[in-house]
């Protein structure tokens, strides 16, 4: 699902207009990234928490010359740790998906 899918999805789950829905979007995009830019945190109950870190500087091989090291810096990245009640979703989505699957049917070619 992309930016627009969800926008109308929203739209249609709120009965809101297709545009003040992406514009919902663009707003919560915004908000997050500002929070994680000033080292904030975004919390979502039950869903998950979005917050920023700094990935530690360590050495890597290069990969042109794979015989030669190189360091590489520290970074600030973007971490989502999920909230209980979307882990519970995703186990019980797994559990259904592999107990309903289908077995697909091979046909053997007789000689």
């Amino acid at each position: 699902m992309n930016k627009a899918e969800l926008a109308e999805a929203i739209a249609a789950r709120v009965g809101v207009t297709k545009k003040e829905a992406e514009d919902m979007v663009e707003a919560f995009t915004d908000i997050t990234t500002q929070n994680l830019q000033m080292n904030g945190e975004v919390v979502l109950a039950g869903f998950g928490t979005f917050s920023a870190r700094v990935r530690a500087g360590r050495m890597g091989v290069n990969p042109q010359k794979i015989s030669e090291q190189i360091q590489i810096n520290p970074t600030k990245v973007a971490k989502f740790k999920a909230g209980k009640n979307l882990k519970e979703a995703l186990k019980k989505s797994q559990h259904t998906t592999t107990a309903a699957a289908p077995v697909p049917e091979v046909s053997v070619p007789t000689v």
